[in-house]
């Protein structure tokens, strides 16, 4: 596909000023800004979707997560808890407890995989830190205290979801996604003109580098075919090497903009194609994940509801996902730097709030989400940051306008994910062994390329008609399937065999 304007002149100017890098530091003042006018707001639910800390290379797996990456997801974990969760959080989300856990108002997960679910863990201790022994203990029944371990360490399970197992460990953008259609669009950047002229305008460059990488990679795969592991070992030798650059070579930081630059526009063009939806399939199941999440707060708070669902949700992922729904949600119209790889510890956020009464619990129509980012840790020092979603003039979108938006590319159930990456085997086996059940699951989704929009409209039609909320669900369990899909079911399915899926890495 050939690239816009704007993306074509941040790839061919590899300069280092120019570099494709998403730093927002110059929007942080924006942020702080804004915190005031964001005063009056009540938060009702968040989710929160994180990258992994600082890690080694992925070119000499197995990748395990850092000290200093452990410190940046705990560092973010401790922001998040000072704005959502402590008694003096400065949004905080109404009714969460403070201290002590309550498990039933959070969700936590993440794939099989060393980095992203220790990532989770070391958030997670910075966002329920120990309570001490006043709230770490209990009295038996015999009067005798019993103190918790670790000065009232809190014990929060993370759940593993089946897709994006093993993604740090994977060079390949698709390779955890067992999606079979997305690694042949993936590969389908391989045939491009685009990457054609990119191999060769920098096939010097690379070869340059040669001294540098030579031990990890051979001379025939020292190119911008392999853009992003190249960038990645030398990132983290720039980090963690004390005795780099080898005597008798140099690697000066332009050289570091410019692989940095490259493997941005490499990635992005593996993770995303307008014309290709399902080259964004992480960032479709991502978006159907945070509609099912936020919508459960909204259809569980009557007070006639036997179970609340959680008030905050957190999921950690890989950058592929990012950069996905960064494609998808046109967030790359809001500021050019989205075409580039999410730092270590990045993180979107979604909060569901409302400006007005929450008692009772606000209609639909009273509701709004927001979008944050923040590249790289969240901390006190450098917050995330409101962008417009969908191409939009404003941050705060409607809940309606939102999900519809959301669905217009959300793709939420395990039918509709086999049917969309032309998966026919493990999970996949029992949805495609019926036509007629692929064909109704078709005709229950309208506009471009599926979802689960019809889904959750019917939900907002029928609240905003005052229909009550069991009423609502039971509509949801027979016509949409929407909110019991388990993250765990989906893309539970083996990939087909694809030619190339695996030989052509990125």
């Amino acid at each position: 596909m050939a690239l816009d304007t704007r993306k074509e002149r941040r790839v061919r100017q590899v300069l280092p000023a120019m570099a494709v890098r998403l730093n927002f530091l110059l929007l942080s003042f924006l942020s702080l800004s804004l915190s005031a006018a964001h005063a009056a707001d009540t938060i009702l639910g968040v989710y929160i979707f994180s990258r992994h800390g600082d890690r080694t290379a992925k070119s000499t797996p197995p990748t395990n997560l850092t000290d200093l990456g452990y410190r940046q997801v705990y560092t973010s974990g401790s922001y998040f808890r000072d704005r959502y969760i402590s008694s003096n959080a400065s949004s905080r989300i109404q009714g969460i407890n403070p201290d002590v856990v309550r498990q039933s108002q959070l969700v936590v997960s993440a794939p099989q995989d060393t980095v992203l679910m220790n990532s989770a863990q070391g958030f997670l201790q910075g966002l329920y830190p120990p309570v001490g022994d006043r709230l770490g203990s209990e009295e038996l029944r015999n009067r005798t205290v019993v103190q918790a371990p670790m000065n009232g360490y809190q014990l929060i399970p993370v759940q593993m979801v089946a897709s994006g197992t093993g993604s740090e460990d994977s060079a390949w953008l698709q390779g955890a996604s067992n999606c079979a259609q997305a690694a042949v669009s993936s590969n389908e950047y391989y045939e491009s003109a685009d990457y054609a002229d990119l191999l060769a305008s920098t096939g010097d460059f690379y070869k340059s580098l040669t001294p540098l990488v030579n031990a990890t990679f051979s001379d025939n795969a020292i190119s911008y075919k392999n853009a992003y592991t190249i960038f990645d070992l030398l990132n983290v030798a720039t980090v963690h090497n004390a005795s780099f650059p080898p005597p008798g070579t140099q690697f000066p930081g332009s050289t570091l903009s410019t692989l940095r630059t490259l493997a941005d526009h490499h990635e992005y063009s593996l993770a995303f194609n307008a014309s290709s939806s399902v080259r964004a399939i992480s960032g479709s199941t991502l978006a159907a994940e945070i509609i099912q999440a936020l919508n459960a707060t909204i259809t569980s708070s009557s007070p006639s509801s036997p179970k609340k669902a959680p008030k905050l949700n957190i999921q950690f992922g890989a950058y592929a996902s990012f950069q996905s729904f960064f494609g998808l949600a046109g967030l790359t119209e809001a500021n050019g730097d989205f075409y580039g790889i999410p730092d270590y510890a990045s993180s979107m956020v979604f909060e569901l709030f409302t400006t007005g009464s929450t008692d009772p619990f606000p209609e639909p129509e009273d509701l709004q989400v927001r979008f944050l980012f923040s590249n790289g840790t969240a901390s006190n020092g450098s917050h995330p940051i409101s962008f417009p979603l969908f191409a939009q003039p404003r941050t705060e979108l409607s809940w309606a306008d939102f999900a519809e938006r959301m669905n217009a590319f959300a793709v939420g159930e395990q039918g509709e994910w086999c049917r969309v990456c032309g998966n026919s085997t493990g999970a996949c086996a029992s949805t495609t062994s019926s036509s007629e059940t692929q064909g109704q699951g078709s005709q229950d989704r309208s506009g471009s390329g599926g979802g689960v929009s019809k889904a959750v409209a019917g939900v907002i039609g029928a609240m905003v008609t005052l229909v009550v909320v069991l009423a609502v669900e039971a509509a949801i369990l027979l016509f949409g399937g929407l909110g019991l899909v388990r993250k765990k079911r989906l893309m539970s399915g083996e990939t087909d065999g694809v030619a190339g899926a695996n030989g052509r890495k990125g």
